[in-house]
Formats: C-alpha cells, sequence, structure tokens
C-alpha cells in the first residue's frame, strides 16, 4: 500500500525550493511516472515535472499494476486525484459525517459505480480511560472525551454504515502505555464490534 497527500505546510516547500502551489500538479505527474514504472519494463514516461526513458525498477511490483494507493485530502482536487490514481481515500480523524460527505462528493464527481469500487479509511483517535495522553488528539477522539468501550463501538459501528471500511488506530500516549492501552482496546472494545 502507498499513501499519498499533497502536504499543506508552505515551511516544508520552501525548504526544498518547490512553490506550495505546484503541489498537486507534482502529486499527480509523481503518481503517474509511478503507475509507469509499475506497469512498463521499460517504462518511459513524460510529464511536466518527470520524465522517464526506458527506466525500470529493480524488483516490480508483487501486484500487478503496483501497490494499492489511497490518497488523502477533501478538496475537490484532491477527490479528483483518488479517482484518477487511487484505489482508496484516506481521511484523519473523519467522522460519520464526513465520510458520508466525502462519499457522496466522489459519486458526484465520478458516478456511483466509480466512486464505490474506492476503499474508504481514515484514522481515528483514542486515548482509553486512565491511559494518560501525551499529546491531545488532533481530532474528535473515538467515545469522546471521556471514552467508554461502548461509546467507541458505537462510533466505530456508525463509520462503518457510512462507508468507512478500514481504520487505522491512533493512540497519542507514552511507549510505556502502548500496552496497557491495546490491552483495553482488545479487551474491551474489540468484543463489542461485530
Amino acid at each position: 500500500m502507498l499513501g499519498v497527500g499533497t502536504g499543506w505546510n508552505p515551511d516544508e516547500f520552501a525548504a526544498v525550493g518547490v512553490p506550495v502551489r505546484e503541489r498537486g500538479a507534482r502529486t499527480d505527474d509523481h503518481l503517474a511516472a509511478a503507475r509507469a514504472l509499475w506497469t512498463r519494463r521499460p517504462a518511459d514516461f513524460d510529464g511536466p515535472f518527470t520524465t522517464l526513458r526506458a527506466a525500470n525498477l529493480g524488483v516490480p511490483p508483487v501486484t500487478a499494476g503496483g501497490p494499492p494507493v489511497w490518497v488523502g485530502g477533501h478538496s475537490d482536487a484532491a477527490l479528483r486525484r483518488v479517482l484518477r490514481y487511487g484505489d482508496g481515500w484516506y481521511g484523519t480523524g473523519a467522522d460519520a459525517a464526513e465520510v458520508t460527505d466525502v462519499r457522496r462528493r466522489l459519486r458526484d464527481l465520478a458516478g456511483t459505480d466509480d466512486a464505490d469500487r474506492l476503499t474508504l479509511a481514515s484514522a481515528v483517535f483514542l486515548t482509553p480511560p486512565g491511559v494518560p495522553a501525551v499529546v491531545p488528539p488532533p481530532g474528535r477522539p473515538l467515545g469522546g472525551e471521556a471514552p467508554t468501550a461502548a461509546g467507541v463501538a458505537d462510533d466505530l459501528g456508525r463509520l462503518a454504515e457510512a462507508g468507512l471500511t478500514v481504520c487505522t488506530l491512533w493512540l497519542p500516549v507514552a511507549a510505556g502505555h502502548l500496552e496497557e492501552a491495546m490491552e483495553w482496546v482488545a479487551a474491551e472494545v474489540v468484543p463489542r464490534l461485530t
């Protein structure tokens, strides 16, 4: 799997001398170049930022056509990128309303069949009860500010009903508390999931 986002921080682009306004075009170009490398041996490619002549990868991808690509972002440009190059959309801290909105917007941009082929995924945030957070989560945590196993399971159920099929769990806890946090998820939340 390859996760892709255009970035958002102008300082990062300035540090490498790339205009931030080119980030979308550069991402599209690099994704198209990667597809060429994954599907043709040797690969020739002419893009606005990338040129390849008789290029070969040392080791071809295990998956024909390349690895699944998940594209992040919420703008229409990002969602069009998902449809052009992606196998899935990846959000950060998405709630059920946002997943529903992204799904609707993808369908509006592409039609139901093309949009429905995509995996919808998101990072979700959780600080289990009794486990101290090292940093505050950058979005609404699963189960709210005082999560219970039932509240976390309910939130996950709403995400699934909205169309989310994969979530990654972000635990903003110190490494010394990670085992305790994971044990709580395994013992208290997982049994409530169907």
